[in-house]
């Protein structure tokens, strides 16, 4: 067990590369119930916060947004569901008060449901876990009863693979994640999730992406709706827009690593014999791949694939190269 974001999480259970496999090959359950869920009824408020069409999005489905600063800097990332008469946001556990405080600021009334817990079950063979909600697809979004416990089940997730999210009352977390591991998922931690997600090339939030971070150099442009980019009606429009039109000074880049040891995050990136470009932000050896991996900024001009960089662990040059993202190909079901 670890601290995180003011809770006591389980970094792993049977090893993190057992666990890691098991999600790649089979389903996996993490508790993520220290994530925030909340509920919002007036969306065109909370659209004027977010770069995503939400006023847009049908009932029954859910979009990947960020919550954004005037300088266009991202204070979140969010997970928004339209379920018809309000729309469900899961919010980082480090974020989810500081969020909803910048969105009551901003005149958005939220109904936040904190006591609420959050299993993700993940892998191939979710499906074969959880067939009551099999009928779903990729970010579909509804209202499931298992094992007689009601829930808000999204196909989505964070690492990459086939899957769901479950919400249900706090009260019946633990006889959900019961029956879930009955069936055959395997419980696993916040180290798996780590891997997992940055083999999936996704960002973590205090590591990747931040409030000084802008989408556009952090590779999020999927996030952000070209019709509202015109519109400009949301918060930090300005600066995504002058972002896309002009450039950034740096870029999100994966990065492969020849050997065997990782980078971490703060490693300094730098052409090779030469000065620093960049940093990285997420490193870890890659359990799929059997090499270590990175996530890290550099200058935009030295973002291309196939880029040779140095990555500099105690005071030594390990080499590498920019590669495309993701690392491991993703396996949603669509």
């Amino acid at each position: 067990m670890v601290e995180f974001a003011g809770y006591d999480m389980p970094l792993q259970y049977q090893g993190i590369i057992a666990e890691h496999n098991a999600c790649r090959t089979g389903a996996a359950l993490f508790d993520v119930s220290h994530m925030g869920q909340a509920e919002i009824a007036e969306i065109e408020v909370f659209s004027r916060l977010v770069p995503g069409d939400i006023a847009g999005l049908k009932p029954g489905r859910q979009r990947y947004t960020l919550l954004l600063n005037e300088a266009g800097g991202i204070l979140d990332d969010l997970m928004v569901a339209n379920l018809g008469q309000h729309v469900q946001v899961v919010l980082n556990a480090s974020r989810k008060e500081a969020d909803v405080a910048h969105m009551r600021s901003h005149g958005v009334a939220v109904t936040t449901r904190f006591d609420r817990a959050l299993l993700a079950l993940q892998g191939p063979k979710a499906a074969e876990v959880l067939p009551e909600a099999a009928m779903l697809k990729f970010m579909d979004a509804g209202p499931v009863r298992i094992g007689g416990i009601d829930c808000i089940v999204t196909r989505s997730g964070y690492t990459g693979e086939d899957g769901f999210e479950i919400g249900c009352a706090g009260f019946d977390g633990a006889a959900l994640a019961e029956l879930l591991l009955a069936r055959g998922a395997v419980p696993a931690g916040l180290g798996a999730r780590d891997s997992l997600r940055l083999e999936a090339g996704l960002c973590l939030y205090g590591n990747d992406i931040d409030e000084g971070t802008n989408p556009v150099a952090a590779g999020l442009g999927f996030a952000l709706s070209r019709k509202r980019l015109s519109e400009g009606h949301f918060l930090g429009a300005d600066a995504l827009n002058k972002a896309l039109s002009e450039g950034t000074a740096e870029t999100l880049v994966g990065i492969k690593l020849e050997g065997r040891a990782p980078a971490r995050a703060g490693a300094e990136i730098r052409l090779p014999g030469g000065a620093a470009v960049g940093r990285v932000t997420s490193g870890v050896f890659s359990p799929t791949l059997n090499t270590p991996i990175a996530l890290g900024y550099v200058r935009s001009d030295c973002a291309k694939i196939g880029t040779a960089l140095d990555l500099i662990v105690r005071d030594k040059p390990l080499s590498g190269q920019v590669t495309s993202l993701p690392f491991v190909p993703h396996n949603y079901v669509r």
